[in-house]
């Protein structure tokens, strides 16, 4: 979006008036500021928001990606499936507190080695959004993105991360350790048999994971502006936020 000098003038003027009065909320000062920009076309709109989520969704794949990309990340860490935290608790009571940490570096091992699949897979749902999905992100609820992505790409997502991740499991020797800790735990006496695909729990949890980063950069850029790294994502964004002041059930 493109000012003329006295735009400019006028938009820096009605700021520095509107901020000398705290009373006046920042929603106010975004509405008024607002008017002096035009609406952004269809075609600006549709750019826009398929910019904003290439942004969203390659910051997240390179960063889980990477080594320790999920391992040290505490939202999105994988642990021991729930019906194996006794086997957990047992390993560690007995002195192998060791083995249950290798097996927790290797399910996050493997899903970091997933993750770099998901960036074609992304790329696709992105470039076969219609208008409508455009609308319905821009103007929708803070993880609206998030959940297009969750609706086009999940299965997707499991068909290309589950080969990957069991490859990995393997050659970490996580299959191993852990089908031999499972063995173990399921021969003590009164224990309920632990029976987990540990292929597919590590695929959900690994795809999981991503949404959960995706959703944050959605709410980076849609409330905070020096997220929008271009003019068009300003523009764009700015206007879905007039639009949310004029009609607040948007």
């Amino acid at each position: 979006m493109r000012f003329t000098k006295s735009q400019a003038s006028s938009k820096l003027l009605f700021t520095f008036i509107l901020l000398l009065f705290h009373q006046v909320s920042q929603a106010q000062i975004n509405e008024l500021l607002g008017k002096l920009g035009s609406k952004p076309s269809e075609e600006q709109i549709q750019s826009g928001i398929k910019e904003a989520l290439e942004k969203a969704t390659d910051l997240t794949v390179e960063r889980l990606s990477l080594e320790n990309g999920f391992l040290q990340n505490p939202d999105i860490k994988i642990l021991f499936p729930p019906e194996a935290r006794k086997v957990e608790s047992t390993l560690r009571k007995i002195g192998l507190g060791n083995v249950a940490d290798d097996v927790i570096t290797s399910l996050n091992r493997a899903a970091e080695d997933a993750a770099k699949e998901a960036k074609p897979i992304f790329t696709d749902a992105i470039k076969s959004m219609t208008l409508k999905d455009v609308q319905q992100i821009l103007l929708g609820e803070q993880n609206a993105a998030t959940n297009y992505f969750q609706k086009t790409t999940s299965d997707s997502l499991a068909v290309k991360f589950s080969p990957k991740i069991d490859q990995s499991l393997s050659k970490t020797d996580a299959t191993k350790i852990w089908e031999s800790a499972m063995e173990n735990y399921n021969k003590l006496p009164f224990v309920k048999p632990v029976e987990t695909d540990l292929t597919k729990y590590v695929t959900d949890k690994a795809i999981e994971g991503l949404f959960v980063e995706i959703a944050k950069e959605e709410v980076e850029i849609r409330e905070k502006i020096g997220a929008r790294t271009s003019p068009l994502l300003q523009s764009v964004f700015g206007y879905a936020e007039q639009e949310k002041i004029k009609d607040p059930k948007k």
